[in-house]
This record gives structure tokens, C-alpha cells and sequence, in this order.
């Protein structure tokens, strides 16, 4: 009894300095940031004057906020999708077995391997178009070369947004739950954001990939044997058998890559900034511009809150759902 004593106590003093960092510079901070947002502080000298939700309302009516969650939705839904779409059509070929397996998943795994900044200034390279008195360079270049001409475009430094109608279902969608201002003008995607996707796929598409053969891997040869025999064709194979046998690899990536995007600000940084009319501009990167540049550190704090409730809404029911299914289990 009394050696279970001290090792229960050794046990509490070798964890106590994680539990005490954690409580103070993860939860104490958020506390902080919190009780920031809804005071007077609009310079370097402190002021914790409350003024309730007035940052918030002034937040959520402000421009460049409205467009900022118009990039955020849309640079989130396309991310997703393609590095769903990509990940799992990679996982699939290498399923098959195929010679020199284990060179191309080390290929597909490499973007990984490097920062978002270093993929940032690569693409920053790749994407810029070029002028008319030096010509075109990076992706553009080699279109031209390739007689691909009419593939070159502005990339991220292209001001183009193509709106959503209010009246569609996506615009309907996005316009009710706040995150499409009040006029159609507000929903849509913007070039510079295409860019930001493209670059952000190719770095994550090799762990989807990683993902979902993992899953492929672990579904056993026996039931596609089965419904082969009962004459399912391999698209029906596909369709009932391994995707729903996938869905939980699938929601573990939309949760990963989803609270990602939500609060992107390397890539921004070091590949477009906030862009031509905030065309690329992520809250992440207003957060930082607000309380940094421009010393308002209560309205910088409310975007940060903004952030954690946006990430909170994704991750919480997928932690819920994963104890539930633990208990059950």
C-alpha cells in the first residue's frame, strides 16, 4: 500500500510541469485573449475597459472580414476536395501492388515532409506570371512551351472573383449562416485563392494518400472475393464496399486538414499575402496585420476567438463521437 502511494505520487510530480505548462500557456493565454476581446485596448498602452460584444459587432461588419471568411470557406471546401479526390485516387493505384511501390509513396510523402513556408516561396517562384517586358516565367513559361498557351493565366496576383449567385443553393447556404454578407457579391471564390489550394494539395495530398491506403490495406481481399462472386462489378465493389468501409478514414482527414485550412497563415505569408483587394487574405493573416501592424489588440484577440470557435465547431464532435465509440467498444 504504501509503495502504490509513492508511485501514484512520483507519477503526479513527473507530469505536474506538463499539466502546469499546458493550464497557463495553452488555456491561461486563451482565457486572456478572451477577456481581451471584449475590452477598450486600441494601442500599445493596456486598456481593459469592458465594452462587451462591440468588437465583435464592429468585426463582423467590417469589409475585409466578410471577404476573409469568403476565403476561408471556399479555400476550405476546394482543399478538402482535392486532397480527398487526389489522396484517395494515389492510394488506390498504389493498391494495386505495383513495382516499385515503395519509391513513388516516398515520392507522394515528401511534400510533407517540408514546411508550408518552403512550399510558399517554391510556388511563389512557380506561379509568378511574368510582365510583358521580361516574359512569361514559372507555370506559365512552361505552358507556353508545351503549346499550352491558353493554360496561363495570373495566378495569385490575378484580382478575379467569380460570384456566387445569392439565389443558388451554395449562395442561399453561405448568406444564412452569416459567412456571405448580404449581397451576392459577398459569396464566391477568388483566383489568388485557386492558387492557395493548388499549392496546399500538393504538399498534403501524399498524407491523404497515406491515409487511405492504410485503409485500403486493412479491408480484407475475402469480401471483395465475395461480391466478385456474387457478380459485382469492381465500380459496385467500390461504391458499397470500400468507401463505406472508409468513411472513418475519410473523417479523420476532413478533421485534420479541415482545422488546417481554417487557420492557414504560413502559406499566405510567404507565397501571395494578403493579396490584390484581399483576394488571398485569411483571418489568420487580419489577425496578425490587426494587432501587430496596427496595434488594436482587442479587435486581434476577437479574431483569434473567431479562429478557436471556427476549429472548436470542427474538432469537438469528432472528439465526442470518438469517445462514444471507445465506450461502446
Amino acid at each position: 500500500m504504501q509503495r502504490i502511494t509513492w508511485e501514484r505520487v512520483v507519477s503526479i510530480l513527473l507530469i505536474s510541469p506538463s499539466v502546469l505548462a499546458i493550464a497557463v500557456f495553452v488555456y491561461g493565454f486563451i482565457a486572456f485573449t478572451s477577456f481581451a476581446s471584449f475590452t477598450k485596448w486600441d494601442s500599445l498602452i493596456p486598456d481593459f475597459s469592458l465594452v462587451g460584444l462591440s468588437n465583435y459587432q464592429k468585426l463582423f461588419a467590417n469589409p475585409r472580414f466578410q471577404i476573409d471568411m469568403r476565403n476561408t470557406v471556399s479555400f476550405t471546401i476546394l482543399f478538402l476536395a482535392l486532397c480527398l479526390v487526389v489522396g484517395f485516387v494515389l492510394a488506390s493505384l498504389l493498391d494495386q501492388h505495383i513495382r516499385g511501390e515503395g519509391i513513388f509513396r516516398s515520392i507522394y510523402l515528401f511534400p510533407m515532409a517540408i514546411s508550408f513556408i518552403v512550399t510558399g516561396v517554391v510556388w511563389r517562384w512557380l506561379m509568378t506570371p511574368g510582365s510583358p517586358g521580361l516574359g512569361d516565367t514559372g507555370l506559365n513559361l512552361l505552358f507556353e512551351k508545351m503549346g499550352l498557351g491558353f493554360l496561363k493565366w495570373g495566378w495569385f496576383t490575378d484580382p478575379m472573383v467569380w460570384h456566387i449567385p445569392a439565389e443558388s443553393g451554395v449562395g442561399q447556404v453561405l448568406t444564412a449562416i452569416g459567412l456571405g454578407g448580404l449581397a451576392s457579391t459577398k459569396v464566391g471564390i477568388s483566383a489568388g485563392v485557386i492558387s492557395l489550394v493548388l499549392a496546399a494539395t500538393w504538399q498534403m495530398s501524399g498524407y491523404t494518400m497515406a491515409m487511405y491506403l492504410a485503409g485500403l490495406r486493412s479491408i480484407p481481399d475475402e469480401l471483395r472475393e465475395a461480391a466478385r462472386v456474387d457478380g459485382a462489378s469492381e465500380l459496385q465493389i467500390l461504391w458499397r464496399i470500400i468507401i463505406p468501409l472508409l468513411k472513418p478514414v475519410t473523417l479523420s482527414v476532413i478533421i485534420i486538414l479541415g482545422h488546417i485550412s481554417l487557420k492557414i497563415y504560413d502559406l499566405v505569408v510567404s507565397m501571395t499575402g494578403p493579396g490584390i483587394g484581399f483576394s488571398t487574405d485569411v483571418p489568420a493573416y487580419y489577425m496578425w496585420d490587426t494587432t501587430f501592424r496596427g496595434n488594436h489588440f482587442a479587435r486581434g484577440a476577437a479574431i483569434a476567438v473567431v479562429l478557436l470557435v471556427m476549429v472548436a465547431v470542427l474538432i469537438v464532435p469528432y472528439l465526442v463521437w470518438s469517445s462514444r465509440t471507445e465506450a461502446e467498444l
